[in-house]
């Protein structure tokens, strides 16, 4: 084969790369922005519902929103949680469901999709409620 060719095939791969490294990080900005919207009008909100009512339940939990995210915490340890956050790593950004609780000297962690096939605008507060509920089980468990 020759070098020219090759050579050819090798330009048209990085422009094709830098192409779509350009469009991956235009869809992680624009999922920013939605994801922000998000989670100021709809998962803060619910997970502040969440918490007030544990509280009223005698169930120790706090919520706290570090940069980019949304955290259900146990007051008893902070290595159980529950919480949301924004992950650009894939091809399309998705909102990541987190929880992680530690029994003694085992630690579970599981992480899902909020719901996948839907865009971060469309989430609903239905979404997170059932997503929180689901998690929160093992927790109120006894």
């Amino acid at each position: 084969m020759e070098i020219s060719v090759v050579r050819q095939r090798i330009l048209q791969t990085i422009d094709r790369a830098k192409a779509a490294a350009a469009e991956r990080r235009t869809r992680a900005d624009e999922a920013a922005r939605d994801y922000e919207v998000f989670l100021d009008r709809v998962a803060v909100p619910i997970f502040r519902q969440v918490i007030n009512v544990l509280r009223a339940l005698g169930v120790p939990f706090n919520v706290f929103t570090p940069g980019g995210s949304v955290r259900l915490m146990s007051e008893r340890s902070s290595e159980d949680y529950i919480e949301l956050v924004l992950d650009t790593t894939g091809n399309a950004p998705i909102v990541m469901g987190r929880s992680s609780r530690v029994r003694g000297s085992r630690g579970v962690t599981a992480e899902r999709p909020l719901k996948p096939s839907v865009r971060i605008a469309e989430l609903t507060e239905d979404d997170v409620l059932a997503f929180v509920l689901k998690e929160l089980e093992p927790f109120v468990e006894k």
